[in-house]
């Protein structure tokens, strides 16, 4: 995030661009069309743009930003803990918005690929998934989680029905995680795909949640299966499961 705008509790509306600044890319070399159509999006694209004007490393930020808006999950003094972190986008947004910097709260990213140094969080090159994940992030939060981030999605196969599933079984892996680290009253937010596997999912967490809803942020594609769940008023992992 661009030094002197930490802080501040950015708006998620989506930036306006003038149609006739559009970028056309050509398809050259060995650039396959629908890398071209890619690039052309993406330069394209107004929250790419504004990302990078304000220095937030993904346009996913504006998503976590839209969904904070709504839902004041992100309160400074918590303790965060964002799954699958790499770039840093979401860290960089929870960081400033739960004033870590500041001493106030504490943000803590986990990942098995290295990522760049997020001023206020703590980056753990790990996989979420390995048995000592859950200690090693209770250590470095300091206790309890109040809230859980999780905006992976695995590699993409070129198979709807495959990444579909693939995409599920990260939330419910996330949310099983949630699930050990989460103080009563917790938040989990997580990535999902629409498409008919993820009533187990949705089941568990009516069961371990006080509310839970589906949300497309306006910083989704239109395109773009994807919708986020946000469980709020975590049970606890005992009455969870009474």
């Amino acid at each position: 995030m661009a030094r002197g705008k930490r802080g501040s509790r950015r708006s998620g509306h989506a930036p306006t661009t003038a149609r006739s600044s559009a970028v056309r890319v050509k398809t050259a070399g060995r650039r396959k069309p629908s890398s071209t159509q890619w690039l052309e999006r993406q330069l394209n694209d107004p929250y790419v743009i504004e990302a990078r004007r304000l220095g937030y490393r993904s346009r996913a930020a504006f998503k976590l930003i839209q969904l904070d808006d709504r839902f004041h999950f992100l309160k400074p003094g918590a303790r965060i803990v964002d799954l699958g972190c790499a770039p840093g986008g979401w860290t960089q947004v929870a960081t400033a918005r739960v004033k870590a910097e500041a001493g106030r709260g504490r943000v803590v990213g986990m990942d098995t690929l290295a990522t760049d140094a997020v001023p206020g969080a703590l980056l753990l090159q790990q996989d979420f998934l390995a048995a000592t994940a859950p200690d090693a992030l209770r250590a470095a939060l300091g206790g309890p989680a109040d809230v859980v981030l999780s905006d992976m999605a695995a590699p993409t196969t070129g198979h709807a029905a495959t990444d579909h599933l693939r995409v599920m079984a990260l939330a419910e892996a996330a949310h099983a995680f949630a699930r050990e680290v989460l103080a009563p009253g917790g938040t989990f937010v997580a990535k999902v795909f629409q498409g008919g596997a993820e009533r187990a999912l949705l089941d568990a967490l009516k069961r371990d949640f006080a509310s839970l809803r589906h949300v497309k942020p306006p910083a989704s594609r239109a395109d773009s299966s994807e919708v986020y769940v946000v469980a709020q008023g975590f049970r606890g992992a005992g009455g969870a499961m009474g």
